[in-house]
């Protein structure tokens, strides 16, 4: 627990101005009273960016420099703007308005709507994918669930981009991005489902961005009355701002240069979404007499933590990597990183339970550990094995914690309790006001026990158990407070979404666990094809990757455990490989440019070992016994999802129609599609393991094996570039 980070949960606000800046570290000071003009702040993970820029806002505030009414600082998530908006009202600057991007323009579009168009502003549309669907529907394109998310998230990527349906596919081509189809398909659906909406005369989240900057480049006047009443922007997560974003931003600014930012370009982990940290990085350019301030200064992790993050960025390229922070840890030292290689993902999944039990039996709170996967469909064996070893849990992406149902009925009866005051016959054997919560919350299924196994049931009881700890917290503050105070804090809470700590172990994807931290940080899965995953392929998209693992580790405060699986399933062959991206780092293996990584000493393996496979020929993915000739040589059957890596096979393809022209014989005598599509599945490392895949014979071996192995190191073959 450090102070840039962790303060007490009911801080006394400050006496005065000068009290504001108290407990400041000399950088996040001079973050602090830096007022005036335009101010870029670098900030690294865990250097208390959020507690410099807050106490700037209220120091400002509580000098008489800003007035709060005139002050809009913007973010790009509700939780990041209700945690703001409950520190501001700590520091003693409450009316400071705290929002996201989305949220401030919707609340200027609603209120100039009838002005700027006239009549009511059309319905919001909560969710497009129905709609989505139904365009797809009209178009006669056929999309399963998964294309359909997929295609969703490529509007919504075109419409921050600025891209209409027409520009969609050379915008695609232009910026070298994957579709999930063919761009054509695409832009018909786009174009239709924004036809949907006019014809039914609703807009969708995009929309009330391209809307407002729409009315503030057309009408002046609107413009000029939103900079009467904004006088000084702050906007924080910089490095993810999309140039949609930054063209409402400049509006909102005119020819005034009262802006804040803070970043870090390391952390640019939304690209996919139309994010750019350019807008950070060309900051000085834009305004060249900018205050700039480096926070380098890690309150968050302990130097083993720090010495791993920056280890990873210490291999990255591009420009990002060029502004590279260096942290420096300002916590005592802790554990070493842990590396545990498993058999299987199950195997990780068991291991990391009984770890996880292990820390919550030696005093870790479960709500103060962490399991971070790279897509959310590796959640579910995680669920199973926290379940079955009696371990609380709870996934990242649930409703707020003030919008669930138990809670906003747990609120009325307490609020009924406190109106009710003595005559209340709940309260007669309740001394102290924890007593008086527990009484009243033990009629909405609250226990001094939590109920067994996980489920809504043990979700219900979370949600409350929070909010009998919030009271314990609150009396130790003010031991005099009544239920009455704690009722109205709950309400100011609500009112910021500042929510009390669930106690359960979170299971998050790595995206979403940004802007978070545990004590404990267990990341899994971290083998080549899910990390970077198979569909990076660039330069660009791979470097995003290894941002998106540096964002992991920079979560944890003390333990931190990195794993991975040699198969996907018991029994399956043992052809993965750790990450690239902790080449170097983790005991055994050797860093990029050094030679091929090294064997795993000194890590440690999972107790369930390496299992040999006997008996009839199984899916490694279902289970189910194959007879079929190409499926028992894929070792899964047709019909099941390949975790095989694209571009590798398409390198094995290329390689395979050079050797079939030198060879004068057709393609499929070097190597069968399906003994290509195996190869690219299990990337073996060893002639051993390339010698196990069935199409691949001693003669085949002898042959082609060194150039096989090659590519699949991600090498080029001696030669392969020469003229004949």
């Amino acid at each position: 627990m450090t102070a840039a980070t962790h303060s007490s949960l009911f801080p006394q606000v400050p006496e005065s101005a000068d009290a504001v800046l108290d407990g400041l570290d000399p950088e996040q000071r001079e973050v602090a009273t830096a007022l005036h003009g335009p101010v870029c702040v670098l900030a690294g993970a865990g250097t208390g960016k959020t507690r410099a820029i807050t106490h700037r806002i209220a120091y400002g505030v509580r000098a008489g420099i800003l007035q709060p009414a005139t002050v809009l600082a913007v973010t790009f998530t509700n939780r990041a703007a209700g945690e703001m908006r409950g520190r501001l009202r700590q520091l003693g600057a409450g009316g400071v308005q705290a929002r996201t991007f989305h949220s401030a323009a919707l609340r200027q579009l609603q209120y100039f709507w009838p002005k700027a168009v006239g009549g009511d502003l059309p319905r919001l549309l909560e969710r497009k994918v129905q709609l989505v669907a139904e365009a797809s529907a009209r178009c006669r394109i056929r999309l399963d669930r998964n294309e359909l998310r997929d295609v969703t998230s490529e509007i919504e990527w075109a419409k921050v981009t600025q891209t209409v349906p027409a520009d969609y596919p050379a915008a695609v081509a232009k910026s070298n991005r994957d579709a999930p189809r063919d761009p054509a398909e695409i832009s018909q659906i786009y174009g239709m489902y924004e036809q949907l909406k006019r014809d039914r005369s609703v807009i969708d989240f995009e929309d009330v961005l391209l809307l407002t900057v729409g009315i503030l480049q057309d009408r002046h006047d609107i413009a000029d009355q939103i900079r009467r009443q904004y006088h000084h922007f702050v906007v924080d997560e910089y490095q993810d701002v999309s140039p949609l974003q930054q063209r409402m931003l400049d509006l909102w600014l005119g020819d005034r240069d009262s802006l804040c930012v803070v970043g870090d370009a390391s952390q640019t982990i939304y690209s996919f979404t139309g994010a750019t940290p350019d807008h950070l990085l060309n900051f000085r350019t834009r305004h060249p007499g900018a205050t700039v301030v480096k926070l380098v200064r890690d309150y968050r992790s302990t130097p083993q933590v720090v010495h791993l993050a920056n280890g990873l960025l210490s291999q990255a390229h591009g420009r990002a990597a060029e502004h590279r922070l260096e942290l420096i840890s300002q916590r005592a030292a802790g554990p070493d990183p842990a590396y545990t290689e498993y058999a299987d993902e199950p195997a990780e999944a068991e291991g990391t339970a009984r770890r996880i039990r292990d820390l919550i039996a030696a005093g870790v709170p479960a709500g103060e550990i962490a399991v971070l996967y790279r897509i959310n469909a590796q959640s579910e064996v995680y669920e199973q094995a926290l379940a079955d070893a009696g371990v609380p849990y709870q996934l990242r992406g649930a409703e707020r914690f003030f919008e669930r149902q138990e809670v906003r009925e747990a609120g009325v009866a307490l609020r009924g309790a406190a109106r009710a005051g003595g005559n209340d016959s709940l309260l007669d054997d309740a001394g102290d006001l924890p007593s008086q919560v527990r009484a009243v919350l033990s009629t909405k299924g609250w226990t001094t026990e939590p109920p067994a196994g996980s489920g809504a049931v043990r979700d219900r009881w979370e949600s409350l158990a929070a909010l009998v700890r919030l009271a314990e917290d609150y009396v130790r503050v003010k031991p005099d407070a009544s239920l009455g105070d704690l009722v109205a804090e709950l309400d100011e809470r609500a009112a910021a979404q500042h929510a009390p700590t669930v106690q359960g172990v979170t299971l998050a994807s790595l995206h979403s666990a940004k802007g978070l931290e545990w004590d404990a940080v267990f990341l899994v899965g971290l083998t080549e094809g899910m990390m970077p995953i198979t569909y990076a392929k660039t330069d660009e998209q791979v470097e995003e990757e290894r941002r998106l693992l540096y964002v992991g580790v920079t979560r944890a405060r003390l333990h931190l455990t990195l794993s991975w699986a040699l198969s996907r399933s018991p029994g399956g062959r043992a052809s993965r490989r750790p990450t690239r991206f902790l080449n170097g780092m983790r005991p055994g293996s050797v860093s990029p440019g050094a030679g091929a990584a090294g064997g795993a000493g000194g890590i440690e393996r999972g107790s369930a070992g390496r299992r040999k496979r006997r008996g009839p020929v199984l899916c490694r993915v279902c289970g189910k016994t194959l007879t079929d000739a190409g499926e028992m040589k894929l070792m899964r059957c047709e019909d099941c999802p390949s975790d095989m890596d694209e571009a590798l096979y398409e390198r094995l393809r290329e390689w395979r129609s050079d050797q079939a022209k030198e060879l004068g014989q057709p393609a499929y005598c070097v190597f069968t599609d399906k003994t290509l599509m195996a190869i690219a599945e299990t990337v073996p490392g060893s002639d051993g393991e390339l010698a196990q895949i069935a199409g691949v014979g001693g003669r085949k071996l002898e042959r082609f094996g060194a150039d096989v192995l090659t590519i699949c190191a991600g090498q080029e073959v001696e030669g392969a570039d020469e003229e004949d």
